[in-house]
């Protein structure tokens, strides 16, 4: 019989709780042992759960318990979890967890003190869908050459009633945050760092990569707008939030951003809540994962199926991909040196003169236009909206900063990256 407790019974804890009972028949059968919740650790014990374990407030009760074999984290947050799973990695107990910010800060210091203990974490990424196992162990024969994905439910929701009906950006975050899909504070989700978080532990495991939040690239869909979705449609591209990973050489670049994507690539298809990454192997080619990406039984299907794993095998190896670092280490790219096409949307007065001052400035930082279309704003202004050949970071950005600068500018100028 192995025994799990499981600090943290809220919507995914209490389906975890569920699914090992009401699954139990398959589950045991799978593992080849027995599997049962003996506890879990809740803020409120007066909330009543309709669970038969034992409830507590005190993760001592689960950590210091000698019949728990498995300790599932479900507390979310970093620093806090952080210390309860050294707890129990230093206990001798194998654990699961689904909180990606604490492995977007901590998974390489959780490596080094789980050693041979099971560590598993597949529902931290991309909820339901496989993709940990995917890329660590079914892929493992190959050289990763790129990943990209929606990894973010919420946007994807957002950006897709953006693009199928029009509705704009304030309208469809107010009615995310009604449905429950975007918080109070929605700025995690829409600002890109909860799919940050899911793009830096995919980056470990494909490359060996030690990189934080703050290292990397990260933007959000906040500034899209229906001129972008317009501009988008009439080319042939759809925009969705990505996170994207690519080898180039003996670097790798890792950023988050609103794309502009060619509406024929799979990706681009990937509408509503769903989530779908894009994995190039050297070997194998493109695969493509699509699936939920979050919600209670979709992201505790994963939780359990690592509690099977560690039930079938007791350890995890390795948990991040590599048994020993790569020869030739890859190293993060700087974000300047960054290249992409790029599409940007320019208000501006609508006077004489504009246009060649703007197209100026694009020759000044060698950058080559590729379109280029002027929409009404108002009586007063107009939008550019421009594309661009491929160009380097750096340059994109040292021009925005200089078009800001101009007094015929009325606002901020709004880019785009293109895949």
């Amino acid at each position: 019989m192995i025994k799990v407790g499981v600090i943290g019974v809220g919507t995914v804890g209490t389906s975890v709780v569920q699914i090992l009972k009401d699954n139990a028949d398959v589950i045991s059968a799978r593992a080849g042992v027995n599997i049962s919740v003996k506890s879990g650790v809740v803020k409120n014990l007066a909330k009543d759960r309709g669970l038969d374990i034992v409830i507590t407030d005190n993760v001592d009760d689960i950590l210091n318990d000698s019949e728990i074999d498995i300790v599932v984290e479900l507390m979310g947050g970093i620093e806090e979890p952080f210390e309860v799973v050294k707890r129990a990695l230093n206990s001798g107990k194998a654990v699961v967890t689904a909180n990606k910010a604490l492995l977007a800060y901590h998974r390489y210091e959780l490596q080094a003190i789980a050693k041979d203990i099971a560590f598993e974490y597949e529902a931290s990424v991309a909820g339901g869908i496989p993709i940990i196992t995917a890329l660590r162990d079914g892929l493992s024969a190959n050289h990763i050459e790129s990943i990209m994905g929606i990894m973010n439910g919420t946007c994807n929701y957002m950006m897709t009633k953006m693009t199928n009906e029009g509705v704009d950006y304030d309208d469809i975050l107010k009615e995310s945050q009604e449905l429950g899909y975007a918080e109070a504070d929605p700025s995690f989700d829409v600002g890109g760092f909860d799919a940050a978080h899911k793009l830096l532990i995919l980056a470990s495991i494909a490359y060996g990569i030690d990189a934080k939040p703050e290292d990397i690239l990260i933007e959000g869909i906040d500034n899209v707008t229906q001129d972008d979705i317009s501009f988008a449609k009439e080319f042939g591209y759809a925009i969705k939030l990505l996170g994207i990973a690519k080898k180039d050489a003996n670097e790798v670049e890792l950023r988050v951003h609103a794309c502009l994507i060619k509406q024929e690539e799979m990706i681009a298809k990937i509408d509503g809540v769903m989530n779908g990454i894009s994995v190039v192997g050297d070997k194998v080619g493109e695969t493509l994962y699509y699936g939920p990406g979050a919600g209670g039984d979709a992201t505790a299907s994963a939780v359990v199926a690592n509690i099977i794993d560690i039930a079938r095998s007791g350890k995890s190896t390795p948990m991040l991909g590599f048994d020993k670092p790569m020869e030739g280490k890859l190293t993060l790219k700087p974000t300047a040196k960054i290249e992409s096409k790029y599409y940007l949307r320019i208000n501006v007065s609508d006077k004489a003169g504009v246009l060649a001052k703007i197209t100026k400035l694009f020759e000044d930082n060698n950058i080559s236009i590729e379109t280029m279309l002027q929409r009404p704003s108002s009586q007063q202004s107009a939008n550019l909206l421009i594309s661009t050949h491929t160009a380097i970071e750096k340059n994109i950005q040292k021009m925005i900063k200089e078009i800001k600068t101009l007094d015929f500018v009325i606002s901020t100028p709004v880019m785009i990256r293109i895949v």
